[in-house]
């Protein structure tokens, strides 16, 4: 497998589902993480797991959004450990609601989380990440990311978000590049977790999604922090500016 020993990653929205798997895949390969998420107790139960598994990890409560939480947060990190490879934007939001019916609230609350809360990270990330000429930054979108096909009825927002976080991406990969930073995001497709999972999801709802993904079932949030871990690793060093959709065959049906 992928060796990160010596690495030290962070990710964000690392309580539960996708964030939670990715944060215990790095530990895995020998990274030590930084577990943060605006819930920070269950943090701690992440941090546990990692400790289990002979990981070190440190927690913090962040509110990605938050410029100040997130300088706080980024500094503590850089004072214990005098460094950061690895940046796991994962923290997100997704809730539905008719445009016509959508208030400016709640457009600001998932832009400001799902795309300014990355900028944010990122732009932090990079500053530590280029004094050591090597940097990692993965970004998480969705197959609902805007120009692939994919449109979701509710979620103007969301898609918008998403959509966005590719755009700066493509943008600082190649800002980045002379710095010995990648920058690369995934895009999952129809994945279980406590966000949008079939234990959430109307059976109606979740038939007509998988009608549309030739492998006919979610995707686990540990496939996709199989790429994850390959977008962190040396082995993908001359890999920047790319999209990796993981959903099952979704986008080319």
């Amino acid at each position: 497998m992928f060796n990160l020993q010596g690495k030290v990653a962070l990710v964000t929205g690392a309580r539960r589902g996708m964030g939670k798997t990715h944060a215990l895949a790095l530990a895995a390969q020998g990274a030590k993480v930084v577990i943060t998420d605006i819930d920070v107790n269950e943090c701690e139960l992440v941090a546990d797991e990692v400790r289990a598994q002979g990981g070190e990890t440190m927690c913090f409560k962040l509110d990605v959004s938050n410029k100040a939480e997130v300088e706080k947060v980024f500094d503590e990190v850089i004072e214990k450990y005098g460094r950061l490879d690895i940046l796991v934007n994962n923290a997100g939001i997704y809730s539905s609601k008719p445009f016509l019916e959508m208030t400016e609230e709640e457009w600001d609350r998932t832009i400001d989380i799902n795309l300014k809360g990355e900028f944010l990270c990122a732009q932090r990330a990079a500053k530590e990440m280029a004094k050591n000429k090597w940097g990692r930054i993965i970004n998480i979108a969705s197959v609902a990311s805007g120009g692939v096909g994919v449109g979701i009825a509710g979620g103007a927002h969301y898609t918008a978000s998403k959509g966005g976080i590719i755009g700066m991406s493509e943008t600082l990969a190649v800002e980045l590049a002379p710095l010995g930073i990648t920058v690369n995001v995934i895009g999952p497709g129809a994945i279980d977790t406590p966000m949008v999972g079939a234990a959430n999801l109307p059976k109606e709802v979740m038939d007509v999604m998988l009608a549309g993904v030739p492998m006919k079932r979610m995707g686990r949030p540990e496939e996709i922090s199989a790429a994850v871990v390959f977008l962190a690793s040396d082995e993908a060093s001359y890999v920047t500016g790319a999209t990796l959709y993981v959903d099952g065959g979704w986008l080319a049906a």
